[in-house]
């Protein structure tokens, strides 16, 4: 008798495990950045925080390292809904939304405190709307940091060293159009390719911010470091509509709050980054230029120029008051 009441209570808690394994729905978070990034130990902290506030009804896998595709192929997934949810690239969404593209603006920002209030703001409000249309929703504006230059050919102090220069960029036409500005050739390679194209000599450096740079381990690279400044950019935490619409109002209010939390904890990492891998680099061996940033904004004013009477001119200048 106590055998069978034994191997009934363990049939009934099979059913249960089965059952609440059943009702687990099972979504994917990709993004590019490789692990110890701020964008991924936010990706992990969200997925934390979403299997804790929906008692494990919903589990978000997340796929660091650009294991799903590049940034731009994220998109195409997340706007088809094979793709849940990505922190993206400001680039690759541009090329959907162009009206990203402004919060580049060389030299716009004077720290990135200043791009977060943009962020937080009315125009960061009207980006999500832009962004919905489009099939994906804006869970939150994370940071990807002022972004610097590093070469293996030369010090870079002024624009005039620029010139000539194979700089690797992302599909972004913001930067290109920055690069292009200060003399260098503009070339774009997949970031999770960009190691092995500076090691062989494909393209002579690249610009990413410092958290990139050294969980990349570009510095074992690239021997030059410039901090530039040049311009900056965010990661959008964005949701396939599609996934979006499929959750009951109630669990959209749990994400968002995941989301409020996980943002908020990227951007602190990725603020606290920037504050301590200059030094490690410099242990590392990259020799750390700091220029004049006067010379640099004169070299790139042609960007305002083009930007600002294209086709999203009236967006660009509203963020350009803003800024100011």
């Amino acid at each position: 008798m106590q055998r069978r009441h034994l191997v009934l209570a363990a049939l009934i808690a099979s059913a249960v495990a089965a059952t609440a394994q059943a009702q687990t729905t099972k979504l994917t978070l990709g993004h590019g950045a490789a692990p110890g990034n701020p964008r991924h130990e936010a990706a992990i902290k969200f997925a934390e925080s979403i299997k804790a506030r929906t008692s494990g009804r919903y589990e978000v896998q997340v796929a660091h390292s650009s294991q799903l595709g590049d940034d731009a192929a994220m998109v195409t997934a997340l706007r088809s809904g094979t793709l849940d949810m990505s922190a993206n690239s400001q680039g690759a969404i541009a090329n959907v939304v162009p009206e990203y593209a402004a919060l580049g603006l060389p030299f716009l920002f004077k720290d990135i405190e200043s791009a977060w209030k943009l962020l937080d703001s009315p125009v960061g409000e009207d980006l999500a709307k832009r962004t919905a249309a489009k099939g994906m929703v804006v869970l939150g504006y994370w940071d990807n940091g002022i972004r610097h230059i590093t070469n293996g050919k030369r010090p870079i102090k002024s624009p005039a060293d620029m010139k000539g220069l194979k700089i690797r960029t992302p599909p972004d036409a913001m930067t290109m159009d920055i690069m292009q500005a200060l003399g260098a050739d503009a070339q774009q390679i997949k970031f999770s390719e960009l190691y092995v194209a500076l090691q062989q000599g494909v393209v002579d450096g690249q610009e990413n911010p410092l958290a990139n740079i050294a969980s990349a381990k570009l510095y074992e690279v690239q021997k030059y470091l410039s901090l530039t400044g040049h311009n900056y950019q965010a990661n959008p935490f964005v949701m396939s509509k599609r996934s979006w619409d499929r959750l009951n109002p109630a669990d959209q209010k749990l994400f968002q709050e995941a989301a409020v939390e996980a943002t908020q904890y990227q951007r602190k990492l990725s603020k606290e980054a920037d504050e301590k891998l200059l030094a490690e680099l410099k242990a590392k061996g990259v020799q750390v230029e700091t220029v004049q940033r006067g010379p640099f904004v004169e070299a790139t004013r042609s960007v305002y120029n083009k930007w600002s009477s294209g086709a999203t001119g009236d967006f660009v200048k509203r963020v350009m008051q803003h800024a100011q």
